[in-house]
């Protein structure tokens, strides 16, 4: 879709996509393969991480099967707006670490014309909405839930098991910590654990 600018300059109307599921779904691996598509297209795109992911890189985007892509570390979500200069890109990991204010900045970059692909995790290791995702897919133009295998019985799994109780919604790691798990294994670890 188009629209004319008042200086006679075309420019597409912008959108927002999400790409949410539970951890080991490969999410990022899906955000990697769309912003490198953008790429091929010959497309400007900038790449933003919230600075509290230091798990695989303390720069880059790297997913579990080690795909990368360069990015730029955030504190906050109104820091991607001072780097988006005139990009028609912008690709999010990890959004559900970032404040509600993640929700007006990429509802005010696609407003501006960009399209805005973000990746994160939709629930917690409770089974509850995490963060701002939920009001991110309320807005977004296009959804993609992405599912693991649950590692107890080989299903479809759509929740991100904490292998050892914590108080803490954020916890950063890994298979050290993390299952991906079905809704039936996920509610029996959570028995055990509670």
């Amino acid at each position: 879709m188009f629209i004319e600018r008042a200086n006679g300059l075309r420019n597409h109307a912008g959108w927002i996509e999400v790409i949410c599921g539970s951890m080991f779904s490969g999410k990022t691996e899906e955000l990697i393969r769309r912003l490198n598509r953008a790429l091929i297209a010959r497309q400007k795109v900038e790449i933003f991480k919230p600075a509290i992911d230091t798990r695989y890189d303390a720069r880059d985007v790297v997913s579990h099967d080690s795909s990368t892509i360069r990015s730029t570390p955030v504190h906050t979500a109104q820091e991607i707006l001072l780097f988006v200069g005139d990009c028609d890109v912008v690709g999010i990991d990890e959004v559900q670490f970032f404040d509600a204010e993640i929700v007006n900045v990429c509802n005010q970059l696609a407003n501006s014309g960009k399209r805005v692909v973000v990746a994160g995790l939709d629930m917690d290791s409770n089974g509850k909405p995490f963060g701002p995702v939920p009001d991110l897919m309320a807005v977004a133009e296009l959804v993609t839930k992405v599912h693991a295998i649950c590692v107890v019985c080989g299903e479809l799994a759509a929740y991100s098991f904490r292998k050892e109780a914590s108080p803490e919604q954020i916890l950063l790691g890994e298979k050290d910590l993390y299952e991906a798990r079905c809704r039936r294994h996920f509610l029996e670890g959570q028995r055990i654990h509670s």
